[in-house]
């Protein structure tokens, strides 16, 4: 197939098997088209749809969300992983309303300069809310074009990805590119999965090199595996008369940057120390641990409930703790709206149960 028909091919396709009621396609402003590229990337559409409901809700309009509070974003985010994203769009929508008067930019370049937008998220956005002619290489799209092509070694590399993306580039159309744009990502999350892709419905079939060539299950071949690391952590769970437990703010970047955690350390013996808590070490009882794990390592987690020492030597503590700004006692009945960590909020959940 030429670049037109392999378009037109995808745009027949996608009339009468695209989906056209997504939340975010109600209504294509720019603004929306942003916030739900942003919560797509890595997250499938099923487990987007409510996060993007509960945001356009709360924050209808960019200026909404660039006056909300971090914490305020970052709790409606918990859950969804990849907290990068959620601060890079608080960034981005600061920028957004205070520097372009709330219009979004109108060329990939010019998008490609806000926090968390690359160049597939903002040919996604342009041409998705204007319609103007932008091309996309996110995942679905780059497994279609790695099988179409049949492009041996895994799509990620420097060479495959210039290559992905000059083929990406050549058959988007000048007409329908939003909808076209819509139909790569369809096919790609419907039809060209990882596995057991649905060849015999494909509209690219006849021309699709991995189908020919018998290797539509082995392409793309996936990315080299490394050996992840696994660290360890022990988090306090330290509780005060009304049974609300202590919480401090994380770094505003790294791992869980802004979001809500229990105190951490790496031995009970030195808890006081690290955590700058005067923890009673032989109160400490341990729970069953928990493991989270990252795109690059494994945390296994031990909660410990652990006391403070003498309370009544401590009151003075407690209050000074309170007033502090990166910590606060957590009500596990009436919560405050604070962005928390995954792990930390399954523990909370089961303390409260």
């Amino acid at each position: 197939m030429n670049p037109g028909q392999f378009a037109n091919a995808v745009l027949v396709w996608f009339d009468q098997c695209g989906r056209h009621d997504l939340p975010w396609q109600e209504n294509k402003t720019a603004y929306f088209t942003w916030l739900s590229e942003i919560m797509l990337q890595q997250t499938q559409v099923a487990t987007v749809i409510p996060y993007f409901e509960r945001f356009r809700e709360q924050f209808p309009t960019v200026e909404k969300l660039a006056a909300a509070d971090q914490d305020e974003v970052l709790h409606l985010w918990t859950g969804l992983g990849y907290y990068a994203r959620a601060r890079n769009l608080h960034k981005t929508a600061r920028i957004i309303s205070q520097d372009f008067a709330g219009q979004f930019p109108e060329t990939v370049e010019e998008l490609e300069q806000l926090p968390g937008i690359g160049r597939s998220t903002a040919g996604a956005i342009l041409s998705i809310s204007t319609g103007k002619r932008a091309a996309i290489l996110d995942g679905n799209v780059k497994r279609v074009l790695a099988r179409y092509y049949a492009i041996d070694g895994w799509p990620g590399t420097t060479e495959n990805i210039k290559q992905l993306w000059l083929y990406a580039e050549q058959n988007t159309p000048s007409k329908r590119v939003a909808d076209y744009t819509q139909a790569m990502m369809d096919m790609g999350a419907t039809l060209c999965t990882r596995s057991k892709p649905a060849c015999l419905l494909c509209p690219l079939q006849k021309g699709c090199q991995a189908h020919m060539q018998g290797r539509a299950n082995e392409l793309p071949v996936s990315k080299p595996k490394k050996v992840i690391p696994v660290k360890q952590t022990l988090m306090l769970l330290i509780r005060d008369e009304q049974g609300q437990v202590l919480l401090r703010q994380r770094p505003p970047t790294g791992i869980w940057g802004g979001l809500w955690s229990l105190p951490e350390t790496s031995d009970l013996r030195d808890a006081a120390q690290e955590t700058g808590l005067p923890v009673d070490p032989d109160s400490a009882t341990a729970l069953e641990p928990v493991r989270h794990t990252f795109s690059h390592f494994h945390l296994d987690i031990t909660p410990v409930q652990v006391s403070l020492l003498d309370k009544e030597q401590n009151k003075d503590l407690t209050n000074h703790v309170m007033e502090q700004p990166a910590t606060l006692w957590y009500n596990l009945h009436q919560p405050q709206k604070v962005g928390l960590a995954a792990p930390v909020k399954k523990l909370l959940g089961k303390l409260k149960s």
